[in-house]
């Protein structure tokens, strides 16, 4: 069955920076986009980066441009999110998705 495993989160200081990375299984990884998606507390999920499946095109959350770098390696199975610089307000649980399919997350918390 499909399986997506997230890890390396933690806590760290602002400006900061962590890798983020999501181990796949039960699915051909390389013919599916991957997304990363994050929630804070009291606040919807949002949407915080995407990466196609074959030419590896990326986007991103305005929020996060020019500070986040979603890549993948699918000789792994694995698709990351490196986040540098990193804000108060970064602090979420960010969770890695597959159409139809989600992680269980992986706490981030930026704090001084």
């Amino acid at each position: 069955q499909v399986q997506l495993v997230e890890s390396g989160g933690g806590l760290v200081q602002p400006g900061g920076s962590l890798r983020l990375s999501c181990a796949a299984s039960g699915f051909t990884f390389s013919q599916y986009a991957m997304r990363w998606y994050r929630q804070a507390p009291g606040k919807e999920r949002e949407w915080v980066a995407s990466i196609t499946s074959t030419d590896g095109n990326t986007n991103y959350a305005n929020s996060v441009k020019g500070r986040f770098t979603i890549s993948r390696d699918n000789a792994r199975n694995t698709v990351y999110l490196q986040m540098n610089s990193l804000k108060l307000e970064d602090t979420a649980v960010y969770y890695c998705y597959r159409v139809g399919y989600w992680g269980q997350g992986t706490q981030v918390t930026v704090s001084s």
